[in-house]
């Protein structure tokens, strides 16, 4: 496991699933923890989800873009799966899910000990305003309607073993709606981000300075970086693509275009703004 805050550019690691270990419940996309010929375990999120390959481009891209953008994000991986390593799953929706998702799927590195982010707990860590705000602007951003107070889509976890418990984002597949119909991308990069209902609302009063650093940052070569990790098999038979390269470059032309207009829709400082 690598930390996941910052780091160059550089395509998703492949493993191999070896074995398959338990089923996650927890969300629609049942999830697996799996371990591989790395000798890493991982949660994998599969092609064959109701939530399907969007969900993974989502995933990669945006939480490669957090990554570069030095928030903390666990190590995203690439694993070749082959569902005979889960001969012994017993639950047949689970086994229809993994055979429909033979091949390449998405990992993400599994945190030991790692608790899901409760912000009112006497344990939570407490991220400054600022960390809220870069969290807030992020997705506000990529349109990330799925970080709530009863889906923080945060963890808690410690950069290591001697230090405090810090934040770290996971799921991001709810995130860039806008590729879900491709002709209302345009109307979309300006579009105001409704960040009432956000779990880190509180850190809005912070969102200028998060914006002043970030917006900046997020450049079309930067972005050409991290989506070049799609594999070429999630951007397929998109209507109005003809290529995975053509596809590629309308997410960098929109993300770069709404970076550089977030003055058009980002925030206000006061949380019951709606954009």
């Amino acid at each position: 496991m690598v930390d996941g805050a910052g780091g160059a550019a550089h395509a998703l690691r492949e493993v191999t699933a070896v074995r398959y270990v338990t089923p996650l419940r927890t969300g629609g996309s049942v999830p697996g923890v799996v371990e591989a010929d790395d000798l890493g375990t991982y949660v994998v999120k599969f092609t064959g989800s109701a939530q399907g390959r969007k969900a993974l481009v989502a995933e990669v891209i945006v939480g490669e873009l957090a990554r570069r953008l030095g928030l903390r994000v666990p190590e995203l991986v690439l694993v070749h799966f082959d569902p005979v390593v889960a001969a012994e799953e017993p639950h047949q929706e689970i086994q229809d899910l993994l055979r429909a998702s033979a091949g390449l799927n998405l990992g993400m590195d599994y945190l030991p000990g790692a608790a899901d982010f409760t912000p009112h707990a006497p344990d939570a860590p407490d991220p400054g305003p600022l960390e809220c705000a870069r969290i807030l602007w992020l997705d506000a951003l990529t349109a990330n309607v799925d970080r709530t107070p009863h889906s923080t889509n945060l963890m808690t976890w410690p950069t290591s073993g001697h230090q405090p418990p810090r934040l770290w984002l996971i799921d991001h597949g709810a995130s860039l709606v806008f590729h879900h119909r491709w002709q209302t991308a345009a109307a979309a990069v300006t579009r105001p981000y409704d960040l009432r209902g956000h779990v880190l609302v509180r850190g809005a009063p912070a969102l200028p300075e998060a914006d002043a650093e970030l917006a900046p940052r997020v450049t079309p070569r930067l972005l050409r970086e991290i989506v070049a990790a799609v594999p070429d098999a999630w951007l397929t038979a998109e209507p109005g693509f003809p290529s995975p390269a053509g596809l590629r470059e309308a997410y960098v032309t929109h993300l770069a275009t709404r970076a550089r207009r977030s003055a058009e829709w980002l925030p206000g400082g006061d949380p019951a703004v709606r954009g």
